[in-house]
């Protein structure tokens, strides 16, 4: 394996890799490869016949590409997952782990404009040739979109006070850097939730850069026609947001509403969850800090 770039220990790495129950001869699919710590974990599991398909739409995640011939990498969103398979021949798996939100390396590279922590110029795309960045948010959207973003993403209930600040200021001169919105907003950051709140602005802003609510809602659906039947899959969430549509999905496969009941009154769902919801250990949280927010879903193809 070539790690040229500092990724951190995959989060929940035995519980997510154990929670798709590998068989050696199976095909298994990472969607979210980063520094590939779950897809070494996964090969170390497969047999000779076994196959490993990986999926990360970050240039940067290539350079850790692992020399394998049972492992492909494929530079894609994964809310392209069944087109990217067929594209190799492979229309059932057997398992499909996901850890979702934004890997270490992308928080820790200043010039990609993720963290709170740099000033960097306003990007937070995870695919460098998108054309919508985080500049384009802040400084094109309309006051009353903006404000949705703020709202629905961030959780903020102040949406649009801050977005009317935004509108306000850009007026003037566009909002180019991290800091630049920081200052803009510092009416809004109260000494001790500062560093809270600043990360919930954030992380609205990059969510709908990413698109990272419809490519999460595109790749579940397609996931219970890629399964076998007792095909597992292993889900790794950062935030309420993300974690409601997998728990919804893995409950109904849906994500509103109740699932729909035949005449008899049964139901049909794709997937029984698998054991409980899994936090990480005090441990675990203590070596790692961005696991303290996770929590991993264990489904089952009915």
């Amino acid at each position: 394996m070539i790690a040229i770039m500092s990724y951190h220990d995959p989060v929940l790495l035995f519980e997510s890799v154990d929670g798709l129950k590998i068989k050696p001869d199976g095909i298994y699919v990472d969607v979210t490869f980063g520094g590939g710590g779950h897809s070494t974990e996964i090969l170390k599991r497969l047999g000779e016949q076994g196959r490993l398909f990986a999926f990360d739409q970050d240039t940067d995640a290539l350079r850790n590409e692992i020399q394998d011939e049972r492992f492909v990498l494929i530079n894609e969103n994964f809310r392209f997952i069944s087109r990217f398979l067929r594209f190799y021949g492979v229309k059932k798996v057997d398992g499909i782990l996901a850890d979702l939100g934004v890997s270490s390396h992308q928080f820790d590279s200043a010039a990609r404009g993720f963290s709170t922590r740099f000033d960097a110029e306003l990007d937070m795309r995870m695919n460098i040739s998108d054309t919508v960045s985080a500049y384009e948010v802040v400084n094109e959207y309309q006051e009353e979109a903006l404000a949705q973003v703020l709202f629905q993403y961030g959780e903020l209930r102040n949406s649009r006070a801050l977005s009317r600040e935004i509108v306000k200021v850009r007026k003037d001169s566009p909002i180019k850097t991290s800091f630049q919105l920081k200052e803009v907003l510092q009416r809004f950051l109260p000494k001790p939730k500062e560093h809270k709140i600043l990360a919930q602005i954030f992380q609205a802003i990059r969510i709908e850069v990413n698109q990272e609510m419809q490519a999460l809602k595109e790749f579940l659906l397609q996931t219970p026609d890629l399964l076998n039947e007792k095909g597992r899959l292993s889900v790794i969430s950062y935030h309420s947001l993300e974690d409601r549509l997998v728990k919804r999905f893995i409950q109904s496969g849906l994500f509103e509403g109740e699932a729909e009941k035949d005449f008899y009154g049964n139901v049909t769902v794709p997937f029984k969850k698998v054991g409980k919801l899994i936090l990480p250990s005090a441990e675990e949280i203590k070596k790692n800090n961005r696991a303290r927010s996770a929590k991993l879903r264990i489904a089952e193809k009915n």
